[in-house]
């Protein structure tokens, strides 16, 4: 009878963990009704779906390139350009071989190990399509396939300490966009031209990771993979390399106000982490819209729940929202850019950006902890 009643206790003790865990444990700030922060970079139309967007900001820290399809998981069609920090866009048409290209288009800046700077587009079809250009984005070049089987192409490129690019992405069961995902890594020597055989770096059981986002701690040493858990159980996973991504520790969960999809993370000049995703945490009062989580890496070191979320946008359309681009402007303000169907009624998805500074937010947490 002891015993029963000990494992009893911990079985109560371990369910009361759980609900502890998958529910709302954080403030937040709703932002999703001050349309002064919003831009649409492009409208939908009851016949446009503009969708899945990325983002980079260029060395002047004044040009914002944004890339994203026609169509869900569409054609590589758009890019917006902005020459005055986000206060401005200019929607152009992309090359016509783009048409070849699909899925997802995600754009990066590599330099090679000789000083030479390019801009990349890569899309998930066909096997990891890309472009690149030599001129910041003036002329591009003919679209090739790197040859890699993969659902969507690279989610995440980080530098490593030697000049190499590591990329990071997800597969599916027999190449299909099924269960069981798993989480790949490959390594270009010369600046993103080129990429070596991909390798495995993480599989789950009874678990789907994807979708990883790598970024390198503030010690400059670790890097750090969070990635979308896409069977919806439990939260985010999160694991870590020491050893510039040779290995990786064992994948576990990351605290509840990171659960969600595809996110994008940056660091602002006081030192705190932002990332901006699709809301998919259990049990969530902004599930399925598009939010930023505010905290520490401690956090993420020891799993506490960060300082607060930011609902950004609110979706008319559930959860397909969310697919984001992030960046941190030299005054501190962030703008972070997402597909959403911003409104009711026939109109499709749009392109919207959300410009916000971690000094208002801080100033708002008007919302206290909701279940």
């Amino acid at each position: 009878m002891k015993y029963i009643l000990i494992i009893s206790l911990l079985i109560i003790q371990a369910l009361q963990l759980q609900a502890q865990l998958y529910r709302c444990n954080i403030p937040w700030v709703d932002l999703s009704s001050d349309y002064t922060r919003q831009t649409v970079i492009a409208k939908g139309t009851p016949s446009l779906y503009n969708g899945h967007p990325t983002t980079l900001l260029l060395d002047d820290q004044r040009t914002v390139f944004c890339v994203w399809s026609n169509g869900h998981g569409g054609k590589a069609s758009f890019m917006g350009i902005s020459e005055d920090a986000g206060m401005n866009w200019k929607v152009h048409k992309t090359p016509t071989d783009w048409q070849n290209m699909s899925n997802c288009p995600s754009i990066y800046r590599m330099t090679d190990k000789k000083g030479k700077q390019r801009l990349f587009i890569f899309c998930g079809s066909p096997n990891m399509g890309y472009s690149y250009s030599e001129d910041n984005g003036k002329s591009w070049s003919k679209v090739k396939s790197l040859g890699k089987p993969c659902v969507m192409a690279f989610t995440s490129i980080v530098r490593l300490n030697n000049g190499d690019y590591m990329g990071f992405y997800h597969r599916g069961y027999k190449d299909r966009d099924q269960s069981p995902l798993t989480l790949w890594s490959a390594i270009s020597h010369d600046g993103g031209i080129t990429w070596n055989e991909s390798v495995k770096i993480a599989e789950v059981e009874k678990r789907s990771p994807c979708e990883p986002c790598v970024f390198r701690a503030p010690n400059g040493k670790r890097l750090v993979c969070i990635a979308r858990e896409n069977k919806r159980v439990g939260l985010s996973l999160m694991m870590y390399s020491d050893d510039e991504g040779k290995t990786w520790s064992a994948v576990k969960e990351t605290p509840w106000g990171l659960t969600g999809d595809r996110h994008v993370i940056r660091f602002t000049e006081d030192g705190r982490m932002v990332a901006v995703f699709r809301d998919m945490a259990p049990n969530s009062p902004t599930k399925g819209h598009f939010v930023a989580w505010v905290g520490h890496y401690k956090d993420l070191v020891e799993g506490t729940s960060g300082q607060y979320r930011i609902k950004l946008l609110h979706s008319f359309a559930g959860s397909d929202c969310g697919y984001p681009g992030l960046e941190v402007m030299p005054d501190g303000s962030l703008l972070a850019v997402t597909y959403i169907k911003n409104e009711p009624g026939n109109t499709k998805h749009s392109i919207v950006q959300v410009k916000f500074d971690l000094k208002d937010t801080d100033k708002l947490l008007t919302h206290d902890i909701k279940h």
